[in-house]
């Protein structure tokens, strides 16, 4: 099952970039299609992603939720990213983490954040950008879902904290998903 779902991702993701790139899809697709060439054939950063905090938004969620919901979703990731030279960062990536239910949720994506420098050499930054990715969750049989993400996060050097919100109603989405990204 999981070797099924993994093909189906790959093949989705496939059948989405050679869209994309025969202009179905639009001109911003065509901007992250060759960005992912570009970091993809390119020099570019090797990066480990460590999921460490998910954030149940306590205004939209009532106790009973919070009580039973894991907020530590301990897993592990790994990418490949650049900056260019507006010191623009964009990625590629997979992460594995336990979502709210302790089950294992997997999250494949594209991502990009402006950033603003400060400090010696613009060693600190700090950014807003979005992730575009598919999900899989045990509620929809890990079956690859579309998942948008607006991103923001901090860096010094060659380690950042990045967020993104998973939006939703209420007693359902509404989650702050923290990690770390290290680049080598």
């Amino acid at each position: 099952m999981k070797l099924k779902t993994i093909l189906l991702s790959a093949m989705a993701t496939g059948c989405m970039i050679n869209a994309a790139e025969a202009g179905v899809l639009g001109e911003w697709t065509d901007f992250i299609v060759n960005d992912v060439k570009d970091i993809w054939y390119n020099e570019h950063n090797y990066d480990l992603y460590i999921p460490f905090y998910a954030w149940h938004n306590r205004l939209t969620y009532d106790q009973e939720h919070i009580d039973k919901y894991n907020e530590n979703p301990w897993g592990a990731g790994l990418g490949i990213s650049h900056y260019n030279s507006e010191n623009t960062w964009s990625g590629v990536y997979a992460m594995a983490f336990k979502d709210s239910n302790s089950y294992v949720e997997t999250y494949f994506g594209y991502a990009r954040q402006w950033n603003w420098t400060a400090g010696d050499e613009n060693q600190w930054r700090a950014g807003l950008g979005y992730a575009l990715g598919l999900t899989q969750r045990h509620e929809y049989a890990y079956i690859p879902v579309p998942l948008p993400l607006p991103m923001f996060g901090v860096g010094y050097r060659n380690i950042d904290i990045n967020g993104a919100y998973v939006p939703g109603i209420k007693n359902d989405g509404n989650v702050l998903f923290m990690f770390a990204r290290i680049s080598f």
